[in-house]
Protein backbone atom coordinates (compact mmCIF):
# COMPACT_ATOMS: atom_id res chain seq x y z
CA UNK A 1 0.00 0.00 0.00
CA UNK A 2 0.82 3.46 -0.17
CA UNK A 3 2.93 5.74 2.14
CA UNK A 4 1.52 8.80 2.24
CA UNK A 5 -1.16 10.35 1.35
CA UNK A 6 -0.49 11.92 -2.21
CA UNK A 7 0.42 8.53 -3.82
CA UNK A 8 -3.30 7.17 -2.13
CA UNK A 9 -4.50 10.05 -4.38
CA UNK A 10 -2.37 9.13 -7.55
CA UNK A 11 -3.72 5.14 -6.97
CA UNK A 12 -6.86 6.46 -5.87
CA UNK A 13 -7.22 8.32 -9.70
CA UNK A 14 -6.06 4.99 -11.84
CA UNK A 15 -8.74 2.69 -9.73
CA UNK A 16 -11.60 5.32 -10.37
CA UNK A 17 -10.12 4.92 -14.45
CA UNK A 18 -10.49 1.32 -14.35
CA UNK A 19 -13.82 1.66 -12.24
CA UNK A 20 -15.30 3.62 -14.82
CA UNK A 21 -14.63 0.67 -17.51
CA UNK A 22 -15.91 -1.96 -15.80
CA UNK A 23 -19.22 -0.80 -14.69
CA UNK A 24 -20.52 -4.22 -12.80
CA UNK A 25 -17.59 -5.03 -11.04
CA UNK A 26 -17.25 -2.06 -8.35
CA UNK A 27 -20.11 -3.80 -5.94
CA UNK A 28 -19.08 -6.86 -5.28
CA UNK A 29 -15.33 -5.42 -5.17
CA UNK A 30 -16.45 -2.98 -2.84
CA UNK A 31 -17.33 -5.22 -0.15
CA UNK A 32 -14.57 -7.29 -0.53
CA UNK A 33 -12.45 -4.24 0.16
CA UNK A 34 -14.35 -2.95 2.99
CA UNK A 35 -14.48 -6.20 5.15
CA UNK A 36 -10.30 -6.47 4.53
CA UNK A 37 -9.64 -3.38 5.62
CA UNK A 38 -12.35 -3.92 8.92
CA UNK A 39 -10.62 -7.06 9.58
CA UNK A 40 -7.00 -5.61 8.93
CA UNK A 41 -8.13 -2.43 11.15
CA UNK A 42 -9.36 -5.17 14.06
CA UNK A 43 -6.07 -6.79 13.97
CA UNK A 44 -4.14 -3.78 13.71
CA UNK A 45 -5.54 -2.32 17.17
CA UNK A 46 -5.45 -5.68 18.33
CA UNK A 47 -1.77 -5.97 17.78
CA UNK A 48 -1.13 -2.66 18.45
CA UNK A 49 -2.27 -2.78 21.93
CA UNK A 50 -1.14 -6.01 23.30
CA UNK A 51 2.21 -5.66 24.45
CA UNK A 52 1.18 -2.82 26.50
CA UNK A 53 -1.43 -4.71 28.53
CA UNK A 54 0.73 -7.59 28.53
CA UNK A 55 3.52 -5.56 30.63
CA UNK A 56 0.51 -4.05 32.80
CA UNK A 57 -0.50 -7.70 33.69
CA UNK A 58 2.97 -9.07 33.82
CA UNK A 59 3.66 -5.46 36.04
CA UNK A 60 3.30 -7.70 39.73
CA UNK A 61 5.75 -10.43 38.35
CA UNK A 62 8.23 -7.87 37.07
CA UNK A 63 8.57 -6.60 40.40
CA UNK A 64 8.41 -9.34 42.43
CA UNK A 65 10.57 -10.75 40.32
CA UNK A 66 13.72 -8.07 40.64
CA UNK A 67 12.93 -8.63 45.06
CA UNK A 68 13.58 -12.26 44.26
CA UNK A 69 16.62 -11.88 42.94
CA UNK A 70 17.73 -9.06 45.04
CA UNK A 71 17.06 -11.81 47.94
CA UNK A 72 19.07 -14.36 46.31
CA UNK A 73 22.07 -12.28 45.70
CA UNK A 74 21.88 -10.52 49.23
CA UNK A 75 20.92 -12.90 51.64
CA UNK A 76 22.76 -15.21 54.14
CA UNK A 77 21.36 -18.91 53.63
CA UNK A 78 18.75 -19.58 55.77
CA UNK A 79 14.49 -19.01 56.07
CA UNK A 80 14.03 -16.45 52.50
CA UNK A 81 12.53 -13.18 53.91
CA UNK A 82 9.24 -12.24 52.32
CA UNK A 83 9.37 -9.47 49.77
CA UNK A 84 6.70 -7.47 51.15
CA UNK A 85 5.68 -5.07 53.35
CA UNK A 86 4.34 -7.65 56.18
CA UNK A 87 4.04 -5.13 59.04
CA UNK A 88 1.08 -3.65 56.30
CA UNK A 89 -2.44 -5.54 55.92
CA UNK A 90 -1.83 -4.47 52.23
CA UNK A 91 1.02 -7.50 51.41
CA UNK A 92 2.63 -4.42 49.07
CA UNK A 93 5.81 -5.08 46.61
CA UNK A 94 8.56 -2.57 47.68
CA UNK A 95 7.87 -0.82 44.49
CA UNK A 96 4.20 0.03 42.93
CA UNK A 97 3.00 -1.28 40.46
CA UNK A 98 2.11 2.48 39.59
CA UNK A 99 6.31 2.41 38.06
CA UNK A 100 5.71 0.25 35.44
CA UNK A 101 2.53 2.23 34.29
CA UNK A 102 4.82 5.14 34.20
CA UNK A 103 7.35 3.28 32.43
CA UNK A 104 4.44 1.68 29.78
CA UNK A 105 2.89 4.98 29.49
CA UNK A 106 5.52 8.39 29.42
CA UNK A 107 6.88 7.47 26.06
CA UNK A 108 3.49 7.34 24.93
CA UNK A 109 2.84 10.69 26.20
CA UNK A 110 6.15 12.31 24.58
CA UNK A 111 4.96 10.30 20.97
CA UNK A 112 1.46 11.95 21.00
CA UNK A 113 2.46 15.17 22.55
CA UNK A 114 4.83 15.78 19.42
CA UNK A 115 2.73 14.15 17.23
CA UNK A 116 0.39 16.70 16.03
CA UNK A 117 3.22 19.00 15.37
CA UNK A 118 5.25 16.83 12.70
CA UNK A 119 4.69 13.18 12.80
CA UNK A 120 3.03 13.88 9.32
CA UNK A 121 5.87 14.53 7.60
CA UNK A 122 7.14 10.62 8.02
CA UNK A 123 5.24 8.33 5.74
CA UNK A 124 3.47 5.97 7.09
CA UNK A 125 5.25 2.41 6.50
CA UNK A 126 8.48 3.46 8.23
CA UNK A 127 6.73 4.32 11.39
CA UNK A 128 4.89 1.02 11.33
CA UNK A 129 7.90 -0.84 10.78
CA UNK A 130 9.41 1.36 13.59
CA UNK A 131 6.54 0.05 16.20
CA UNK A 132 6.77 -3.45 14.90
CA UNK A 133 10.50 -3.81 15.87
CA UNK A 134 10.12 -2.20 19.17
CA UNK A 135 6.93 -4.05 19.93
CA UNK A 136 8.99 -7.58 19.55
CA UNK A 137 12.27 -6.23 21.42
CA UNK A 138 9.99 -5.44 24.39
CA UNK A 139 8.64 -8.98 24.90
CA UNK A 140 12.38 -10.11 24.35
CA UNK A 141 13.76 -7.98 26.74
CA UNK A 142 11.81 -7.88 29.58
CA UNK A 143 11.77 -11.65 29.38
CA UNK A 144 15.57 -12.11 29.91
CA UNK A 145 15.91 -9.55 32.28
CA UNK A 146 17.40 -9.89 35.53
CA UNK A 147 16.45 -6.71 36.57
CA UNK A 148 13.62 -4.31 37.04
CA UNK A 149 16.06 -1.60 35.25
CA UNK A 150 16.36 -3.56 32.45
CA UNK A 151 13.13 -4.66 32.50
CA UNK A 152 11.30 -1.46 32.48
CA UNK A 153 13.70 -0.11 29.56
CA UNK A 154 12.09 -3.08 27.48
CA UNK A 155 8.66 -1.83 28.63
CA UNK A 156 9.60 1.26 27.53
CA UNK A 157 10.15 -0.09 24.35
CA UNK A 158 6.48 -1.08 24.46
CA UNK A 159 5.16 1.84 25.47
CA UNK A 160 7.36 3.24 22.22
CA UNK A 161 5.27 0.32 19.80
CA UNK A 162 1.99 1.34 21.22
CA UNK A 163 2.13 5.34 21.04
CA UNK A 164 3.30 5.22 17.79
CA UNK A 165 1.38 2.97 16.73
CA UNK A 166 -1.84 4.62 17.85
CA UNK A 167 -1.42 7.80 16.41
CA UNK A 168 -0.17 6.30 13.08
CA UNK A 169 -3.24 4.15 12.52
CA UNK A 170 -5.47 6.93 14.23
CA UNK A 171 -4.66 9.40 12.00
CA UNK A 172 -4.87 6.28 8.85
CA UNK A 173 -8.37 6.18 9.98
CA UNK A 174 -9.34 9.49 8.36
CA UNK A 175 -8.79 8.04 4.56
CA UNK A 176 -11.50 5.39 5.11
CA UNK A 177 -14.93 4.83 5.84
CA UNK A 178 -15.76 5.92 9.66
CA UNK A 179 -16.92 2.17 10.25
CA UNK A 180 -12.89 1.22 10.33
CA UNK A 181 -12.55 3.53 13.74
CA UNK A 182 -15.07 0.57 15.53
CA UNK A 183 -12.81 -1.67 14.10
CA UNK A 184 -9.85 -0.34 15.13
CA UNK A 185 -11.38 0.32 18.62
CA UNK A 186 -12.55 -3.02 19.25
CA UNK A 187 -9.06 -4.88 18.32
CA UNK A 188 -7.36 -2.56 21.21
CA UNK A 189 -9.91 -3.84 23.13
CA UNK A 190 -9.70 -7.43 22.42
CA UNK A 191 -6.01 -6.76 22.93
CA UNK A 192 -6.55 -5.97 26.58
CA UNK A 193 -9.00 -8.54 26.94
CA UNK A 194 -6.75 -11.56 24.72
CA UNK A 195 -3.26 -9.92 26.04
CA UNK A 196 -4.35 -10.47 29.83
CA UNK A 197 -6.46 -13.73 29.49
CA UNK A 198 -3.22 -15.27 27.39
CA UNK A 199 -1.00 -14.22 30.14
CA UNK A 200 -3.08 -15.59 32.86
CA UNK A 201 -3.82 -18.80 31.54
CA UNK A 202 -0.32 -19.55 30.20
CA UNK A 203 1.01 -18.19 33.81
CA UNK A 204 -1.71 -20.42 35.43
CA UNK A 205 -0.88 -23.55 33.82
CA UNK A 206 2.10 -23.11 34.86
CA UNK A 207 4.53 -21.60 32.11
CA UNK A 208 6.83 -18.81 33.50
CA UNK A 209 7.03 -15.33 32.99
CA UNK A 210 9.62 -15.53 30.89
CA UNK A 211 8.30 -18.46 28.33
CA UNK A 212 4.99 -16.33 28.32
CA UNK A 213 6.63 -13.37 27.17
CA UNK A 214 9.14 -15.09 24.44
CA UNK A 215 5.05 -17.01 23.30
CA UNK A 216 3.67 -13.95 22.03
CA UNK A 217 6.66 -12.75 19.60
CA UNK A 218 4.38 -13.49 16.41
CA UNK A 219 2.09 -10.50 17.67
CA UNK A 220 4.44 -8.12 16.00
CA UNK A 221 4.90 -10.32 13.17
CA UNK A 222 0.98 -10.28 12.46
CA UNK A 223 1.02 -6.15 13.07
CA UNK A 224 3.36 -6.10 10.07
CA UNK A 225 1.63 -9.07 7.92
CA UNK A 226 -2.09 -7.10 8.39
CA UNK A 227 -0.61 -3.79 7.92
CA UNK A 228 1.79 -4.67 4.51
CA UNK A 229 -0.44 -7.51 2.88
CA UNK A 230 -4.12 -7.23 4.42
CA UNK A 231 -4.81 -4.00 4.63
CA UNK A 232 -6.04 -1.72 1.35
CA UNK A 233 -5.03 1.23 -0.27
CA UNK A 234 -7.64 4.09 1.07
CA UNK A 235 -10.35 4.91 -1.63
CA UNK A 236 -12.18 8.07 -2.07
CA UNK A 237 -14.66 8.42 1.22
CA UNK A 238 -17.87 8.35 -0.37
CA UNK A 239 -20.98 7.08 1.45
CA UNK A 240 -19.48 3.26 0.54
CA UNK A 241 -19.19 1.51 4.18
CA UNK A 242 -21.42 4.25 5.65
CA UNK A 243 -25.15 4.50 6.52
CA UNK A 244 -27.36 7.23 5.69
CA UNK A 245 -27.51 8.53 8.69
CA UNK A 246 -23.92 8.59 9.47
CA UNK A 247 -23.29 10.45 6.16
CA UNK A 248 -25.78 12.72 7.15
CA UNK A 249 -23.99 13.38 10.46
CA UNK A 250 -20.93 14.22 9.25
CA UNK A 251 -21.27 18.00 10.65
CA UNK A 252 -18.08 19.90 10.54
CA UNK A 253 -18.70 21.47 14.23
CA UNK A 254 -14.64 21.25 14.24
CA UNK A 255 -13.19 23.26 12.03
CA UNK A 256 -14.79 24.48 8.71
CA UNK A 257 -15.87 22.33 5.75
CA UNK A 258 -14.25 24.24 2.02
CA UNK A 259 -14.85 22.26 -1.00
CA UNK A 260 -10.76 22.11 -1.37
CA UNK A 261 -11.19 19.87 1.96
CA UNK A 262 -9.59 16.51 1.79
CA UNK A 263 -8.79 13.70 3.93
CA UNK A 264 -4.83 14.02 4.48
CA UNK A 265 -4.60 17.96 3.75
CA UNK A 266 -3.68 18.22 7.66
CA UNK A 267 -0.15 19.00 6.86
CA UNK A 268 -1.03 22.41 5.49
CA UNK A 269 -2.71 23.46 8.59
CA UNK A 270 -1.34 26.91 9.81
CA UNK A 271 -0.56 27.08 13.83
CA UNK A 272 -3.46 29.14 14.01
CA UNK A 273 -5.35 26.66 12.38
CA UNK A 274 -4.37 23.73 14.45
CA UNK A 275 -5.03 25.87 17.95
CA UNK A 276 -9.07 26.01 16.51
CA UNK A 277 -9.31 22.99 15.81
CA UNK A 278 -8.09 22.17 19.30
CA UNK A 279 -10.02 23.87 21.41
CA UNK A 280 -12.90 22.40 19.55
CA UNK A 281 -11.57 19.28 20.76
CA UNK A 282 -11.76 20.19 24.23
CA UNK A 283 -15.23 18.77 24.59
CA UNK A 284 -13.94 15.55 24.30
CA UNK A 285 -10.75 15.60 25.69
CA UNK A 286 -11.07 16.77 28.67
CA UNK A 287 -14.01 14.12 29.61
CA UNK A 288 -11.43 11.68 28.24
CA UNK A 289 -8.63 12.56 30.25
CA UNK A 290 -10.71 12.30 33.22
CA UNK A 291 -12.08 8.78 31.95
CA UNK A 292 -8.74 7.57 32.12
CA UNK A 293 -7.23 9.12 35.05
CA UNK A 294 -9.56 7.25 37.30
CA UNK A 295 -9.76 3.80 35.95
CA UNK A 296 -5.72 3.92 35.79
CA UNK A 297 -5.59 5.44 39.21
CA UNK A 298 -7.72 1.91 39.78
CA UNK A 299 -5.84 -0.43 38.43
CA UNK A 300 -2.08 0.47 39.21
CA UNK A 301 -2.59 2.45 42.18
CA UNK A 302 -5.42 0.51 44.05
CA UNK A 303 -5.26 -2.84 42.44
CA UNK A 304 -2.54 -3.89 44.33
CA UNK A 305 -3.93 -3.00 47.51
CA UNK A 306 -7.40 -5.01 46.84
CA UNK A 307 -6.08 -7.96 48.16
CA UNK A 308 -8.74 -10.57 49.88
CA UNK A 309 -6.88 -13.37 52.20
CA UNK A 310 -9.55 -15.38 52.68
CA UNK A 311 -9.59 -17.46 48.86
CA UNK A 312 -7.87 -19.57 47.22
CA UNK A 313 -6.28 -17.22 44.86
CA UNK A 314 -2.78 -15.95 45.24
CA UNK A 315 -1.77 -12.03 45.41
CA UNK A 316 -0.24 -12.11 42.17
CA UNK A 317 -3.31 -14.88 40.87
CA UNK A 318 -5.71 -11.78 42.02
CA UNK A 319 -4.11 -8.85 40.31
CA UNK A 320 -4.48 -10.92 36.98
CA UNK A 321 -7.70 -11.46 37.19
CA UNK A 322 -8.43 -7.98 38.03
CA UNK A 323 -6.43 -7.14 34.92
CA UNK A 324 -8.49 -9.63 32.86
CA UNK A 325 -11.55 -8.70 34.26
CA UNK A 326 -11.00 -5.05 33.05
CA UNK A 327 -9.66 -5.81 29.88
CA UNK A 328 -12.87 -8.00 29.07
CA UNK A 329 -15.02 -5.16 30.26
CA UNK A 330 -13.29 -2.62 27.50
CA UNK A 331 -13.12 -4.91 25.14
CA UNK A 332 -17.04 -5.40 25.51
CA UNK A 333 -17.84 -1.71 24.93
CA UNK A 334 -15.09 -0.84 22.50
CA UNK A 335 -16.90 -3.40 20.13
CA UNK A 336 -20.30 -2.22 21.53
CA UNK A 337 -20.50 1.26 18.91
CA UNK A 338 -22.90 -0.49 16.42
CA UNK A 339 -25.42 -0.84 18.95
CA UNK A 340 -24.68 1.69 21.78
CA UNK A 341 -23.64 5.33 20.70
CA UNK A 342 -23.00 7.61 23.28
CA UNK A 343 -23.36 11.43 22.79
CA UNK A 344 -22.49 13.21 26.31
CA UNK A 345 -19.38 11.36 27.10
CA UNK A 346 -19.38 13.94 30.11
CA UNK A 347 -21.63 11.50 31.76
CA UNK A 348 -19.12 8.63 31.43
CA UNK A 349 -16.17 10.61 32.82
CA UNK A 350 -18.51 11.32 36.31
CA UNK A 351 -19.43 7.54 36.76
CA UNK A 352 -15.82 6.28 36.17
CA UNK A 353 -14.80 8.99 39.08
CA UNK A 354 -17.53 7.57 41.36
CA UNK A 355 -16.27 4.16 40.97
CA UNK A 356 -12.38 5.53 42.30
CA UNK A 357 -14.21 6.92 45.03
CA UNK A 358 -15.75 4.26 45.66
CA UNK A 359 -13.03 1.32 45.51
CA UNK A 360 -10.50 4.25 47.22
CA UNK A 361 -12.77 3.80 49.91
CA UNK A 362 -12.68 0.52 50.67
CA UNK A 363 -8.69 0.55 50.48
CA UNK A 364 -9.03 2.80 53.33
CA UNK A 365 -11.97 1.39 55.16
CA UNK A 366 -12.48 -2.39 54.28
CA UNK A 367 -15.45 -2.73 54.11
CA UNK A 368 -16.52 -4.68 50.70
CA UNK A 369 -16.75 -8.54 51.87
CA UNK A 370 -16.05 -10.33 48.92
CA UNK A 371 -13.49 -10.39 46.18
CA UNK A 372 -16.50 -11.21 43.99
CA UNK A 373 -17.76 -7.66 44.22
CA UNK A 374 -14.89 -6.17 43.35
CA UNK A 375 -14.99 -8.26 40.24
CA UNK A 376 -17.98 -6.92 39.51
CA UNK A 377 -17.30 -3.42 39.84
CA UNK A 378 -13.83 -4.06 37.59
CA UNK A 379 -16.16 -5.35 35.17
CA UNK A 380 -17.79 -2.47 35.20
CA UNK A 381 -15.22 0.05 35.23
CA UNK A 382 -13.73 -1.71 32.18
CA UNK A 383 -17.41 -0.98 30.21
CA UNK A 384 -16.95 2.70 31.17
CA UNK A 385 -13.44 3.29 29.72
CA UNK A 386 -14.03 1.01 26.56
CA UNK A 387 -17.37 3.13 25.90
CA UNK A 388 -15.86 6.24 26.23
CA UNK A 389 -12.71 6.07 24.17
CA UNK A 390 -15.09 4.52 20.65
CA UNK A 391 -17.67 7.01 21.10
CA UNK A 392 -15.16 10.03 21.88
CA UNK A 393 -13.11 9.13 18.57
CA UNK A 394 -16.62 8.51 16.44
CA UNK A 395 -17.99 11.49 17.75
CA UNK A 396 -14.46 13.45 16.16
CA UNK A 397 -14.77 11.47 13.19
CA UNK A 398 -18.47 12.19 12.66
CA UNK A 399 -17.99 16.27 13.42
CA UNK A 400 -14.20 17.17 11.97
CA UNK A 401 -14.32 18.26 8.40
CA UNK A 402 -12.26 16.30 5.57
CA UNK A 403 -9.04 19.11 6.17
CA UNK A 404 -8.77 18.76 9.62
CA UNK A 405 -9.32 15.57 10.43
CA UNK A 406 -6.04 13.34 10.20
CA UNK A 407 -4.55 16.56 12.60
CA UNK A 408 -7.44 16.07 15.07
CA UNK A 409 -7.22 12.25 15.27
CA UNK A 410 -3.52 12.80 16.00
CA UNK A 411 -4.43 15.33 18.70
CA UNK A 412 -7.51 13.45 20.28
CA UNK A 413 -4.84 10.63 21.52
CA UNK A 414 -3.54 12.82 23.81
CA UNK A 415 -6.48 12.41 25.90
CA UNK A 416 -6.29 9.07 27.30
CA UNK A 417 -2.54 9.14 27.83
CA UNK A 418 -2.43 12.15 29.60
CA UNK A 419 -4.92 10.87 31.87
CA UNK A 420 -3.22 7.94 32.69
CA UNK A 421 0.37 9.31 32.97
CA UNK A 422 -1.61 11.72 35.90
CA UNK A 423 -2.78 8.54 37.48
CA UNK A 424 1.01 7.00 37.75
CA UNK A 425 2.40 10.07 39.34
CA UNK A 426 -0.44 10.47 41.66
CA UNK A 427 -1.01 6.35 42.31
CA UNK A 428 3.35 6.37 43.42
CA UNK A 429 2.92 8.45 46.60
CA UNK A 430 -0.60 6.94 47.47
CA UNK A 431 1.05 3.12 47.49
CA UNK A 432 3.96 3.91 49.77
CA UNK A 433 1.44 5.81 52.06
CA UNK A 434 -0.53 2.58 52.20
CA UNK A 435 1.34 0.52 52.49
CA UNK A 436 3.57 2.03 55.63
CA UNK A 437 0.62 2.26 57.35
CA UNK A 438 0.13 -0.86 60.05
Amino acid sequence: MGSSAGSWRRLEDSEREETDSEPQAPRLDSRSVLWKNAVGFWILGLCNNFSYVVMLSAAHDILKQEQASGNQSHVEPGPTPTPHNSSSRFDCNSISTAAVLLADILPTLVIKLLAPLGLHLLPYSPRVLVSGVCSAGSFVLVAFSQSVGLSLCGVVLGSISSGLGEVTFLSLTAFYPSAVISWWSSGTGGAGLLGSLSYLGLTQAGLSPQHTLLSMLGIPVLLLASYFLLLTSPEPLDPGGENEAETAARQPLIGTETPESKPGASWDLSLQERWTVFKGLLWYIIPLVLVYFAEYFINQGLFELLFFRNTSLSHAQQYRWYQMLYQAGVFASRSSLQCCRIRFTWVLALLQCLNLALLLADVCLNFLPSIYLIFIIILYEGLLGGAAYVNTFHNIALETSDKHREFAMEAACISDTLGISLSGVLALPLHDFLCHLP
